[in-house]
């Protein structure tokens, strides 16, 4: 690449070497330092000449020999990126803005509901809401629905939670927690995600807050959230 502008080389600059001393840059920056700057080497300070000191053609076997290479090398970076996403698919990350509501009813089931100001929405700015209505949280209250509010602000959340969990209504006592989010398998492959709402991450998470599965297991992002919890509680 270009020491200057820290671009790679195209391919007409490979054997480009403006000055006797030997320093490679792209014709593009030898063209800016003649005409805008002072003309001179940023390596040995001699004045540019009118003509580079070396430049020689390459050949079609040599472009496309040099354009082979970089696809190789692209290949292997992509490769490589992938061998180091891998671990990543059993890895969860704790969303500071995200509440996972436990122990819904049937009637409170509804995201603009749950967006009014005397429910969720008293809290802050909400996003999003997704609703889950899946019977896994049966208890002996019988089926409920669960909820992801995922807030605009970090510290609604953790309000949220302070101020719902084991709260009692409509008959049921409400659990809260703040949710996880894994990675889009599309990141992990190194490759653009082709949905636009995609939930799920597509960038590295915070290492503080990203757990193995075995690891939440043991509970240890609930223990990262309480602590989340008690600094929050402090400022309030």
């Amino acid at each position: 690449q270009c020491p200057l502008c820290m671009e790679p080389l195209e391919i007409d600059d490979v054997n480009f070497y403006p000055c006797t001393c030997g320093y490679q840059i792209c014709r593009f920056c030898w063209h800016r330092i003649r005409t805008d700057e002072n003309g001179l080497c940023p390596a040995c300070r001699k004045a540019y000449s009118e003509d580079p000191a070396v430049y020689t053609p390459l050949s079609q076997d040599e472009i496309q020999s040099i354009i082979r290479e970089r696809k190789h090398k692209d290949t292997q970076r992509k490769q490589k990126l992938t061998e180091n996403r891998k671990h990543l698919a059993n890895v969860r990350v704790v969303q500071k803005n995200l509440v996972f509501v436990v122990g819904l009813t049937q009637r409170l089931a509804d995201p603009e509901l749950l967006k009014k100001p005397e429910y969720f929405g008293k809290f802050g700015k909400i996003h999003k809401i997704v609703i889950n209505n899946s019977t896994n949280y049966a208890g002996p209250q019988g089926p409920s629905a669960s909820a992801y509010i995922t807030f605009n602000k970090e510290e609604d959340a953790c309000r949220a939670i302070l101020a719902v969990s084991n709260a009692y209504l409509d008959g049921r006592t409400l659990k809260t927690s703040l949710g996880t989010t894994k990675y889009c398998s599309y990141f992990l492959r190194n490759i653009p995600c082709p949905k636009p709402d995609c939930m799920y991450l597509h960038e590295f998470g915070d290492e503080a807050a990203s757990f193995t599965k075995e690891a939440m297991q043991v509970g240890k992002h609930q223990e990262y959230e309480q602590q989340l919890l008690a600094n929050y509680a402090k400022k309030m």
